[in-house]
């Protein structure tokens, strides 16, 4: 699902973000990403939905080798990819089902199929009762449950959540962590979770992903964080 190939990423200030990195991800896994701040994660993940193009080497997701696509045909190929940022990013003016809606508004989806997609993601999430409130009268992670819907809403193969549990409780980033598995269980989708939560990461157990100067310095399916491993 997701390849990278010596992938070198410099940006134009001269900040060698990403250095021959190289990593699979295959469909269907669930897996953090962790690591300092700087290291290199954000670009990382804006190379997977072109926001950036890699200085060098091959990145593909979801079949498609990500630099040789038009800039005209990216809001094509993001169709595949769902994300979620820490921010929430929701339309204040717009009920929960419209901020979920609004998604498959702009691809142009029939208005029945709206509905009915809408309608059963939210059950996903389990917000069915809330479709008619706005964002503010909603909780932070009831926020973000809404944004979850909003990404999977169109079935992407990718779903990457930024840093989802950075503006909310312990207990409701368990909540939040929980209902990403659900997804990736239920819907099959790759799931990758940029995060640096440590009790996140150690109290549920998956593939983990350690960036360090911009290169791959650990892959484990144990998850957790070894000693030397920082959380800024």
């Amino acid at each position: 699902m997701i390849k990278l190939e010596n992938v070198t990423k410099v940006y134009s200030t001269g900040v060698r973000a990403l250095n021959n990195m190289n990593l699979n991800i295959a469909p269907g896994e669930f897996v953090y990403v962790i690591g300092t701040t700087g290291a290199g994660k954000s670009t990382f993940i804006k190379l997977l939905y072109r926001e950036e193009k890699a200085t060098s080497g091959y990145v593909e997701v979801a079949g498609r080798e990500v630099s040789k696509i038009r800039n005209s045909k990216v809001p094509y190929f993001r169709r595949n990819i769902g994300i979620v940022f820490q921010n929430f990013r929701l339309l204040p003016k717009k009920t929960v089902f419209e901020n979920v809606a609004f998604a498959l508004e702009v691809i142009d989806r029939p208005r029945e199929e709206i509905r009915r997609e809408v309608r059963k993601t939210l059950q996903l999430v389990g917000l069915e009762e809330k479709v008619n409130s706005f964002p503010h009268e909603l909780s932070g992670g009831q926020q973000q449950r809404v944004a979850i819907a909003r990404a999977i809403v169109n079935h992407p193969k990718v779903l990457i959540a930024d840093e989802p549990t950075g503006n909310l409780d312990p207990d409701t980033s368990k909540e939040i962590i929980n209902l990403l598995e659900k997804i990736n269980e239920q819907q099959g989708t790759t799931v990758l979770v940029v995060t640096h939560d440590r009790e996140v990461v150690q109290s549920h157990k998956k593939r983990t992903i350690l960036i360090d100067n911009g290169c791959v310095a650990s892959d484990t399916s144990l998850g957790g964080y070894s000693s030397n491993e920082g959380t800024n």
